[in-house]
């Protein structure tokens, strides 16, 4: 008791020095980098990632752009070049002018080479930066470039998505939060039985989760998910722990007159309760740091550190906020609108064969449209975007124009011979949906001699390490066309030079989904494993951890089945995080009443009694807590612009209401079946097996 009774005593300087620390934490906040760019999460040894470095470091070539421009006179095209190589971290402007003096006729060209980059009111310009591709002065010159070029140009590539995803999070994410708050707010003042306390639990909140944000300056960065749902999810999982400590409070209230005490008591049972509530959480975030794509390990790191702030508030700044508006609080309180759940908690438990037939018969559907669910789900980010965006607008361009819908890059060895690159190119253009490679090879052509080709040129193309190759494809990134194209690429670059990279937007794509792939199916089973042992060690049983994690599985599988039913596609990284996410953070549920049943059972009272009494218990406190959750999310879900947060988020809403669904009506179904296995399972209940017992 001595933490307990030292938060009350010193509650004063607790909201002192939570107040101060708001200070750096707004500032660390502020100087956190935020990473728009999903590729920046692949592992360092692919050779995709490989190949962009050395592209980086050999050519000085980071990002790269296709830019359309329409209805351009070829003078006022070659001016407009020049403008475009003078803005900051331009590295190359590549045209016909960078080619041969404007004033020479563009159709010395090869034919592929100019019907590849021209049409009869359009031509094309491709743009290499000096800096990477989701870099802030790269945004920056995307933006310059954009201005510079007015309404008839239209820029593509991942710079030009990274910077239009950067502007849009920028401007929603405030009201992300906004609704958020809003809508939580309106579900603790239904829910809970005081007017005032749901602004307590904010204030409280809000701090931790601005100590949260702001700690992680010391990440470096975190990804625009991480920053989009970071807040949200903190507010609505550690909602919980509030409402456990203030029930906790007014509980021990009618036993202590002095409320001090009361609130040392309370603390002291809260502080049980709430980190045994929060590790099965932290355990479903820590898992996804288990992702070779480190977009996991960003979010996982952000969310857990999330958790154990919210805990540490719980049992500090809100004891202390609590005792100095203690009179206001207990002034405005008023009868809870959720109304005695005796009889339902009874009509429940009677039914409890229905219950257990709906339990059998929804297992198929839903695993079934959960496994088609994670192979429906898509890859490109451009599919995120409204349709009205820049970007979005610019790759319609560039595919109907010039069939151009992926760009790649090859690195190959500056000395494998030119006979041998030559091959090389036209066997790789008589892959299927290969439009033209472009090298120095395919840029000479048979009517411009190689005395003609400016040092400029040479210099953009080929390096005394490797030549640079364009490969411009009619396929989708992360189609599986497209993949397939570039499995047949990498075969005949290998055969040509093993030392040789395919790179790009698409290559990328690729690994990305092979990648994923493998860590949806780790993820899952170290969240699994992680919290089965965890539900063990709490409630001292081998079967209680199957039943519980076989009714948020369920859950999780209807939550995750409904988008194939529904003809919906996901983005890539929802599945993976939602499964875990919704696991950790709705299994509490069940604990909560399986914890209560369990006591009720010590006590000597039968099955069925021990189930409703539970069930009756439990039914408030879940109601609060799911319906916290999914007022959190579902605002966000319903507001955003960008596909993978609004799916995130209406992935967590409907989660929250399935767990809840399925712990109120399944969760006792199963006790019923399954008591006298978990008697004699379960450490301590041994003695109730003949104990009370009652035919099913």
């Amino acid at each position: 008791m001595h933490f307990p009774k030292a938060v009350v005593k010193y509650r004063a300087l607790i909201i002192i020095l939570a107040v101060l620390l708001m200070i750096p934490s707004i500032l660390g906040m502020a100087a956190t980098r935020i990473n728009y760019d999903m590729l920046d999460y692949l592992p360092d040894d692919m050779d995709t990632v490989i190949g962009q470095n050395e592209l980086l470091a050999d050519f000085g070539k980071g990002a790269f752009s296709l830019i359309i421009v329409e209805d351009m006179p070829d003078k006022d095209t070659a001016a407009l070049c020049d403008q475009i190589r003078k803005i900051d971290h331009v590295e190359t402007v590549l045209w016909y002018s960078t080619l041969a003096d404007i004033s020479m006729p563009m159709e010395i060209l090869p034919d592929a080479v100019y019907d590849a980059f021209n049409t009869d009111h359009s031509t094309m310009l491709a743009v290499f930066f000096d800096s990477a591709t989701s870099a802030d002065v790269t945004m920056d010159a995307i933006r310059e470039i954009r201005s510079t070029c007015g309404k008839q140009c239209f820029i593509s590539g991942m710079s030009a998505l990274v910077t239009d995803l950067k502007d849009l999070c920028e401007t929603e994410e405030p009201i992300y939060v906004g609704l958020a708050v809003i809508l939580a707010t309106a579900a603790m003042l239904l829910f809970l039985d005081s007017w005032l306390v749901p602004f307590i639990f904010l204030a409280s909140i809000g701090m931790m989760i601005l100590l949260n944000m702001g700690t992680n300056y010391f990440l470096g960065e975190i990804s625009y998910i991480t920053k989009a749902l970071s807040a949200v999810l903190q507010l609505a999982v550690t909602m919980d722990y509030s409402i456990f400590l203030w029930h906790s409070y007014n509980e021990q209230r009618t036993k202590y007159q002095d409320h001090k005490e009361a609130m040392a008591v309370a603390i002291h049972e809260t502080l049980a309760s709430v980190v045994g509530s929060s590790i099965t959480t932290v355990a479903g975030f820590a898992a996804l740091c288990f992702m070779s794509f480190t977009l996991g390990r960003d979010l996982g790191i952000v969310m857990a550190k999330g958790v154990i702030f919210g805990v540490i508030g719980c049992v500090t700044v809100l004891p202390a906020l609590i005792l100095i508006f203690d009179t206001p609080l207990q002034k405005t309180r008023h009868k809870s609108l959720i109304p005695n759940m005796t009889k339902a908690a009874r009509y429940i438990t009677k039914g409890f064969p229905i219950f257990l037939l709906i339990f059998a018969l929804l297992i198929p559907p839903a695993y079934y449209g959960y496994s088609k669910t994670n192979d429906e789900v898509y890859y490109d980010m451009g599919e995120c975007l409204p349709q009205d965006m820049e970007y979005v607008i610019a790759n319609t361009r560039l595919s109907e124009d010039f069939h151009i819908a992926s760009t790649h890059m090859v690195l190959v060895s500056a000395s494998l011979p030119a006979s041998s690159v030559r091959n090389m190119i036209e066997e790789m253009e008589g892959v299927d949906g290969v439009q033209y490679v472009l090298g120095l090879e395919s840029v000479l052509g048979s009517l411009v001699p190689e005395e003609m080709l400016p040092d400029s040129v040479r210099e953009v193309l080929e390096s005394d390490k490797w030549e640079l190759l364009m490969i411009n494809s009619e396929y989708d990134v992360a189609s599986d066309l497209v993949n397939e194209q570039i499995t047949n690429l990498n075969t005949i670059l290998k055969k040509y030079d093993s030392a040789g990279m395919l790179i790009g937007e698409a290559p990328c794509m690729k690994d990305m989904i092979e990648t994923t792939g493998h860590d949806f199916q780790v993820v899952n089973a170290i969240s699994i494993i992680a919290i089965f042992v965890i539900i063990a060690l709490v409630e001292k049983s081998i079967s209680l951890p199957f039943i519980l994690i076989a009714v948020i599985e369920l859950a999780i599988f209807i939550n995750l089945g409904l988008p194939h039913y529904f003809g919906q596609s996901l983005p890539f990284i929802a599945p993976i995080c939602i499964s875990t996410i919704q696991l950790g953070a709705t299994v509490d549920y069940a604990i909560l009443m399986t914890t209560r049943y369990k006591a009720e059972r010590a006590l000597g009272n039968d099955k069925r009694r021990s189930i409703s009494t539970a069930l009756a218990a439990s039914i408030p406190s879940i109601i609060v807590s799911g319906m916290g959750l999914f007022a959190a999310t579902f605002g966000v879900a319903i507001y955003s612009d960008i596909d993978i947060i609004r799916s995130m988020c209406m992935l967590m809403a409907r989660g929250a209401v399935v767990s809840t669904i399925c712990v109120i009506f399944l969760l006792p179904a199963l006790l019923m079946l399954c008591d006298r296995l978990i008697c004699k399972t379960t450490l301590g209940m041994k003695k109730n097996k003949n104990k009370n017992s009652e035919v099913i």
